[in-house]
């Protein structure tokens, strides 16, 4: 049985308070919150990714579970005054090895502290039920449910018609990248990208979510296929008006992953709840129609995680394709802050519990 993490959180600051984390957390005051989120939240099946290199070894930083229970970062992930857990991305700064966008994210590890499991092992890692070795992983299906609020996304882009100009991923399920890679799995795709995205002209902003076809990078069908939430997806340049949300303004997502099916649900004030479903051992997508272009098979086969934060999509590379925004960034973080191009998110809530019949 996975056990249930509830994150919330504290203040921002500078310094570093170490107190005892608590095995149930309480929430956070103003006179005893502290910027370290693991000194008040249950952060012991979480590691990080952070757009910085402290050790100078030219790669981004990924903070260990046993690291993250002290760790804290003034700019990138913090707990602020509210009790709430906020993550920023520049534009311009070190990424990880597949990506050109920057990111500070939660990355959910089945294995806690128990690190003679690998990280892409099964037991690191949950299956759908159609995995033929579903037993072997840490559970078949998951959930999680997060209320965040989109706080900032870049304004500027040399390419503002790239689909990823403009926004940022706040919830992912991510499957495991094989080395090397065989067979009809391990391709590293994602079934599912949760999206904001507010052109800068705009009073409010979209959500939608993006479902990966589940094909080797070469393949030219490898594409996101967009399912919108509220307001418009990423290829639609239209106002969303009052059809969207603006920035500030929290939304809660519930992403159930039980037996084969993806389950999403969406909610905020002032709009009716919003639900989708997809099963993901074949390849009907989201409204019922079979996609002769993504694999039969979808992510049967697969090993996954999810993960929770901000993922910019602003990146500053300039080249062909839907993802190569061109955005400005200096790699200061004050002048990049000042100038709008980063991203930001703040979670009051996110949860990771075994996966609920539907």
């Amino acid at each position: 049985m996975n056990q249930t993490l509830f994150i919330t959180s504290m203040m921002s600051g500078a310094v570093a308070v170490m107190l005892s984390a608590c095995a149930t957390p309480e929430p956070a005051s103003s006179e005893t919150a502290s910027p370290i989120a693991a000194n008040h939240f249950d952060l012991s099946h979480w590691n990080i990714t952070v757009p910085t290199d402290v050790n100078n070894d030219g790669k981004v930083d990924v903070v260990k579970i046993a690291d993250i229970q002290t760790y804290t970062h003034p700019d990138f992930f913090y707990a602020n005054e509210d009790g709430h857990m906020v993550f920023a991305a520049p534009n311009k700064a070190l990424t990880t090895a597949n990506s050109s966008n920057t990111r500070s994210e939660l990355r959910y590890m089945s294995r806690g502290s128990n690190t003679k499991i690998k990280t892409s092992a099964p037991g690191n890692n949950f299956a759908v039920a159609a995995h033929p070795d579903a037993a072997s992983f840490a559970s078949i299906g998951h959930r999680m449910e997060a209320t965040v609020k989109v706080d900032h996304v870049a304004r500027r882009a040399g390419n503002p018609d790239r689909p990823a100009a403009f926004s940022a991923v706040i919830g992912q399920i991510h499957a495991i990248k094989d080395k090397p890679q065989s067979g009809a799995f391990g391709y590293g795709n994602e079934p599912l990208k949760i999206y904001f995205k507010k052109y800068p002209n705009h009073d409010t902003g979209s959500v939608f979510w993006n479902y990966e076809r589940n094909l080797a990078k070469a393949n030219p069908n490898r594409t996101d296929i967009a399912n919108p939430v509220w307001g418009n997806i990423w290829t639609n340049p239209t106002d969303p008006g009052s059809a969207g949300i603006p920035l500030g303004q929290p939304l809660s997502y519930v992403v159930n992953v039980y037996e084969n099916v993806m389950h999403l649900e969406f909610s905020t004030a002032g709009k009716p709840t919003v639900t989708h479903k997809i099963n993901l051992a074949n390849n009907v997508d989201a409204n019922g129609v079979v996609d002769t272009k993504d694999s039969p098979m979808g992510y049967a086969g697969d090993a996954h995680y999810f993960k929770a934060g901000i993922y910019n999509q602003c990146s500053t590379k300039d080249a062909p394709g839907i993802w190569y925004a061109a955005c400005p960034g200096t790699g200061d973080w004050e002048t990049d802050k000042a100038n709008g191009d980063y991203a930001q998110a703040t979670f009051s809530r996110l949860v990771v519990m075994d996966a609920k019949p539907m």
